[in-house]
């Protein structure tokens, strides 16, 4: 029996797969269990989703596509038909091409995952850049304010007091000469 004989020269490790409840966990579970159509649907369904981030579904639109079609392969070569009836160097040939295919579609669903966090922190980053922005005008604002405090109150009130005393001091050292 070809099929069985895939299966179990096929193995994957846990940490393969990913956190668990994440796309790449979940695909690749579903193709490791050959659940294939729940893989694909996995996937359109995740395209599908609404996103916090615009850019994010024509970033991934064409993985997603690519990824059906890995998904797909790699259906056609586990129950490739007839496969008892080939030679052995061909049943390898097909194992080690399911295998390539298995490990392109961890990549693929890796660079997804990989968009995924790049575009939250191009989020993070331009709300870092509009905090501070909005600090800096604060402080713009707040200096503008003072400077404009201190010429028209403080700066009239400093210049009278500062005119007193010289006045005052000349009145003084007058009297004290004698004057």
């Amino acid at each position: 029996m070809g099929v069985p004989k895939l299966q179990t020269e096929f193995k994957v490790e846990r940490q393969d797969l990913g956190k668990a409840d994440t796309l790449r966990y979940n695909v690749l579970s579903f193709v490791v269990e050959e659940n294939y159509d729940k893989a694909i649907s996995e996937l359109k369904k995740f395209l599908e989703k609404d996103s916090e981030y615009p850019k994010f579904k024509q970033r991934i639109e064409r993985y997603i596509m690519h990824s059906v079609d890995l998904v797909n392969a790699i259906r056609a070569k586990r129950k490739f038909p007839g496969v008892n009836s080939l030679t052995m160097a061909k049943q390898q040939e097909l194992n080690e091409k399911f295998r390539i295919h298995f490990s392109e579609l961890q990549y693929i669903l890796k660079k997804i995952e990989k968009i995924q966090v790049d575009l939250r922190l191009e989020d993070v980053r331009s709300t870092v850049w509009v905090v501070r922005a909005l600090m800096q005008a604060a402080v713009v604002v707040a200096v503008a304010a003072f400077v404009l405090d201190i010429s028209r109150g403080l700066l009239r009130t400093t210049l009278v007091v500062v005119d007193d005393s010289f006045i005052r001091l000349t009145e003084w050292i007058f009297k004290f000469i004698g004057y």
